[in-house]
């Protein structure tokens, strides 16, 4: 089950301009940078109330980040829900009928576990849910 929106995921560019300009909209800092290697990008995380704005930035061509950027420019890439049992909630997703991009959650962001909807099936909007560890 869904049980809040965890973040919203924007693409950008160029992760430092990005950050100062949103630093300025929110009036602070990020609240978290990191890069993960395996996934190919940098992010930086803005609390905003009970949610967050995370911006990724890639750090390989081949990654999905900048092949999303190539396509759609910068903006909204996904939004992330909580959920309590991300394994039973993959099982639940895909009995469902919807198609995972992730059939096991891999590590994301501030070490929570996460996996990737399809957004072909979820009207063109890619979902993310997150468990935390």
């Amino acid at each position: 089950m869904f049980n809040k929106v965890s973040h919203i995921g924007i693409a950008v560019k160029d992760l430092q301009s990005s950050m100062d300009l949103f630093s300025r909209l929110f009036g602070k800092k990020p609240d978290h940078t990191e890069e993960l290697p395996d996934q190919k990008v940098k992010t930086a995380m803005f609390t905003v109330g009970p949610s967050s704005i995370e911006l990724t930035q890639a750090t390989d061509p081949s990654s999905p980040v900048s092949r999303f950027l190539e396509k759609r420019g910068e903006g909204v890439h996904h939004v992330s829900f909580v959920v309590d049992d991300i394994e039973r909630e993959l099982a639940r997703l895909k009995g469902a009928g919807f198609e995972l991009i992730d059939e096991r959650p891999r590590i994301g962001a501030d070490g929570t576990l996460v996996a990737f909807l399809h957004p072909q099936s979820t009207n063109g909007v890619l979902i993310e849910i997150s468990q935390k560890q």
